[in-house]
């Protein structure tokens, strides 16, 4: 079993602007840097990349996103999570993540 390696983070929530957009977190340029660096081998596709997340007792299995635009990993958050949590657009929020 490999070791996973954990970041935490803080960071806003905000929804992409098409029409009915995904909600996502954008990981910090420095710690996508970090992971791209030395793990963009684990991406599968499309800068996918398996993840586990963590948001206050909210606990899930996911995948974030690398984007070329922005150069940086993005951590979609389903509305199930964000109900649970009570997630609102523009909320600062701490995100832990292990790959």
């Amino acid at each position: 079993m490999q070791a996973k390696i954990q970041y935490k983070f803080s960071a806003r929530l905000w929804q992409h602007n098409s029409p009915g957009g995904w909600f996502f977190v954008s990981l910090p340029k420095n710690i996508s840097k970090e992971i791209r660096e030395n793990l963009q081998w684990q991406e599968e596709g499309w800068g996918r990349m398996k993840a586990r997340a963590v948001i206050g007792k909210l606990e899930w299995n996911t995948a974030i996103w690398y984007d070329r635009k922005k150069n940086t990993y993005l951590l979609p958050i389903k509305a199930d999570i964000r109900n649970k949590a009570c997630l609102t657009l523009d909320k600062s929020i701490t995100v832990s993540i292990s790959i």
